[in-house]
């Protein structure tokens, strides 16, 4: 049995009273997850899902959305976790690209689910699926799966203009989990808070569902607070944490996070961008017992390819540590030919947490692979040690928040605009944000546009998170020989610009 559902249904067996997910006030332990889950599994297939039907959630995070999760894969069927930031617009792509079945939906959130067949999950069955359907019969035996059938859609944006449906396999998660199990030394005493958004991979899978693999247990919050965070590590003696840059950066900037008990939480993991010493100074103070994990990873591998080892923290400081166990990492340059230690070029990745290639999208696929190594699109080396330094993201694109924003999505919208000649977006340092989206414009003769148009405009077409927070209006981009627009000069020269104007 390889669904996930079969450790659920491992540890109902040998510890039932043992807690697996707190949520809120609501408290379930493995026993009472295992019902859950078959339970849901029922109402499903009473609204027709069976085995290889995609699944869509369009869900914040709770209960629910765990005991969905399990109940999908416990039908053979495939979940696609939504971000549910995106517009309404994009839901619609995805669902359709997909070929979602059913879409399960947060109340709130029911206007972008279009009209797809769905099951709308109110803030009474965030708690507890069972009363969704009482009169659907459970399914208690889990289909029989392979390791080699997909259990996972998960859709990421790329440097092009529509997002890319990552294929996940039961056999790329459960070595991502082996792995991460090792790394972390996680056992059944470990307690985790979930605060990031479980249809991230941070969140899902930095650990995320491998606590379930041990009968260890997670703390899910809806929504990210700094205060309730820190509150949940002192109430529920958490252990661990996957958190996004600019979420620690909350928790270090509140003022009265000294008043809480902190000394349970080992181990932070984050990542993508290098950590300055004072970062994991700052750190320490906050969690005194604890280590942050640097970690560097991808969608398409289920996240969690390199973690920091311990001690390294200092000597390797802009490291994003070494590869895990069953991965292995090699810089290439452009013609695919391993470069050695030290010298810049592409990340490439092999082993058995890979992607096998992208749903429905054959070129996409065969581009992303030299041979079986899969090409990241992210530039960096390896030291004589092992040791991966990151030098640029993945090309075009913003990481705003913790969230991948595809440059060429919202420059697809800007160009809507009837007075835009010609739109660059890029990303640009923020205190806040890590990066925040800034559009770059060249307008046609005679014309204006300020910042609360483009952003009215753009309103609806494209999620909130990615809509632009800064103008810049120029004369003309810059652009290489063959009229491609150099989104490097233009980050370095507008940073430089804007860095002299605030000296």
């Amino acid at each position: 049995m390889v669904t996930l559902s079969s450790s659920i249904e491992h540890w109902a067996r040998a510890t039932p009273e043992g807690l697996a997910v707190r949520y809120q006030d609501t408290r379930i332990t493995y026993a009472d997850l295992f019902d859950r889950t078959c339970a849901a599994a029922g109402m499903l297939a009473a609204r027709g899902v069976g085995q290889g039907d995609i699944v869509a959630l369009l869900m914040k995070n709770s209960a629910a959305f765990i005991e969905l999760t399990l109940a999908i894969g416990h039908l053979g069927a495939v979940v696609l976790p939504i971000n549910y930031r995106l517009g309404k617009d994009e839901v619609d792509y995805i669902v359709h690209h997909a070929g979602v079945k059913l879409i399960c939906v947060d109340e709130a959130l029911q206007e972008n689910a279009g009209d797809m067949p769905k099951v709308v999950i109110t803030n009474e069955l965030e708690h507890d699926t069972r009363a969704i359907d009482p009169t659907a019969s459970p399914v208690r035996a889990a289909m029989l799966v392979k390791p080699s059938d997909m259990f996972r859609l998960m859709y990421t944006s790329g440097t092009t203009g529509r997002p890319k449906g990552v294929i996940h396999t039961y056999e790329n998660f459960y070595w991502k989990t082996l792995d991460h199990i090792c790394e972390l030394g996680l056992t059944a005493a470990d307690r985790l808070l979930v605060v990031g958004p479980l249809y991230h991979v941070g969140a899902f899978d930095l650990p995320g569902f491998a606590m379930f693999e041990v009968g260890g247990s997670m703390t899910v919050l809806r929504d990210f607070d700094p205060a309730d965070a820190l509150q949940a590590v002192q109430d529920d003696q958490l252990t661990g944490a996957w958190l996004a840059p600019i979420m620690l950066n909350r928790m270090l900037a509140l003022p009265e996070r000294q008043q809480y008990e902190r000394d349970s939480l080992k181990w932070v993991t984050g990542g993508g961008e290098r950590t300055p010493a004072e970062r994991i100074q700052a750190f320490s103070s906050l969690f005194p017992q604890g280590r942050y994990v640097d970690a560097y990873g991808l969608t398409e591998t289920c996240s969690g390819d390199t973690m920091m080892q311990a001690g390294s923290e200092i000597a390797k400081i802009g490291s994003a540590g070494r590869a895990l166990a069953h991965l292995k990492i090699e810089i290439r340059d452009g013609d695919g030919k391993a470069l050695p230690a030290g010298e810049v070029g592409e990340i490439c990745l092999w082993g058995p947490k890979v992607t096998r290639g992208y749903w429905r999208d054959e070129q996409r696929t065969e581009e992303s692979f030299f041979g079986d190594w899969f090409r990241s699109g992210d530039m960096g080396y390896l030291d004589e040690d092992g040791f991966l330094f990151l030098v640029d993201r993945k090309k075009d694109m913003v990481i705003s928040g913790g969230e991948n924003i595809a440059s060429s999505e919202v420059e697809h919208v800007l160009y809507q605009i009837e007075n835009v000649e010609e739109a660059a977006v890029i990303g640009l340092p923020d205190e806040k944000w890590g990066e925040r989206v800034v559009a770059v414009v060249v307008l046609r003769p005679g014309t204006s546009l300020t910042l609360e148009a483009m952003q009215s405009h753009c309103s609806g077409k494209i999620g909130r998170f990615k809509i632009p927070r800064q103008l810049i209006v120029l004369d003309a981009l810059p652009r290489n020989p063959s009229g491609k627009v150099l989104k490097r000069v233009l980050r370095d020269d507008l940073a430089t610009h804007m860095s002299g104007e605030a000296s």
